[in-house]
């Protein structure tokens, strides 16, 4: 069993620079609360191929998690899969980014969820919860980017 969680925000900032900021995954912690540690594996600008290793605590236990680029086409498009074994995993995510007339991006990003052993009987809940706080984990991407980047 799998779902799907997604959340469309409009920054008020260039597309590029959008794009810049969500390809280095090290920024996550800035609108994401649950990712605790991350690093770029390599230690290098991001790239198809890129892994991002994570630590986060979702419903109060802490995993590792590994995510890796396989899709990045500037300024508009960022992929990713998990690539660790947890219980529940991200099948396919990413961000879809559209400039706007007015030097702002439009922002779409989703994460397709998927479960493994008893996570399939917990995906479900995960989903349900992922969904209950996308638009406000939109709000987190927009407020975090427009404060990281700054304004034209």
């Amino acid at each position: 069993m799998s779902g799907q969680f997604e959340a469309t925000v409009e920054v008020d900032r260039p597309a590029d620079a959008v794009f810049d900021y969500l390809a280095d995954g090290r920024n996550d912690p800035q609108f994401s609360p649950r990712v605790l540690k991350i690093e770029r594996v390599p230690d290098a600008p991001t790239t198809v191929g890129t892994v991002f290793r994570s630590t986060v605590k979702d419903a109060g236990m802490k995993t590792a998690r590994e995510f890796r680029i396989n899709d990045l086409q500037a300024p508009s498009r960022i992929r990713w899969v998990e690539v660790s074994k947890n219980i529940v995993t991200v099948r396919e995510g990413g961000y879809d980014l559209e400039p706007l007339a007015d030097g702002r991006t439009r922002v779409r990003i989703f994460n397709v969820l998927e479960g493994h052993g008893i996570g399939k009987l917990l995906v479900g809940l995960a989903v349900s919860a992922a969904r209950k706080d996308a638009d406000a984990f939109g709000a987190r991407i927009k407020s975090a980017a427009e404060a990281a980047i700054g304004p034209r």
